[in-house]
């Protein structure tokens, strides 16, 4: 065999080897996703009772209006007390686990009326709007 198929099969030995490599390693981590009922990293979360308990609506973007009946409302979808029920004026709580986004939860559709702030990793209890949410909107952190 001459030199330059010596240099054939060593370059197909070592395309095969750098597949084999990617084949084994790790894979890349998962991106979170939206409306699967599971609070994830890089999303947005209303939970239907206080403190983060009961049934989860994870979200990845701006919503102008929850909707109020089924079937055209966003619902929690999470396991727990409230799966199944329409967003719109039931959630209690919020997780905001993005790293770019402030979320702002409004008392009115369209981003209308008084509304509760969450920065970058933000959390808490929806406070004065916990009866009355209807819409949410992504703004980037300036």
């Amino acid at each position: 065999m001459g030199t330059a198929g010596k240099r054939l099969i060593r370059a197909a030995l070592a395309t095969a080897g750098a597949v084999a490599l990617l084949a084994t390693a790790a894979p890349a981590a998962n991106a979170a996703t939206a409306r699967n009922g599971i609070c994830e990293r890089g999303e947005f979360c209303l939970y239907y009772g206080y403190g983060f308990t009961g049934s989860v609506s994870d979200f990845n973007g701006s919503i102008p209006n929850y909707g109020s009946t089924q079937p055209g409302c966003y619902e929690f979808k999470g396991t727990g007390t409230g799966k199944g029920l329409c967003v719109k004026n039931n959630a209690r709580s919020a997780k905001n686990l993005t790293s770019i986004w402030v979320v702002k939860v409004f008392y009115n559709s369209n981003y209308g009326g008084s509304n509760v702030t969450y920065n970058p990793g933000g959390q808490g209890d929806l406070t004065y709007i916990a009866t009355e949410n209807a819409s949410h909107l992504y703004e980037l952190v300036s």
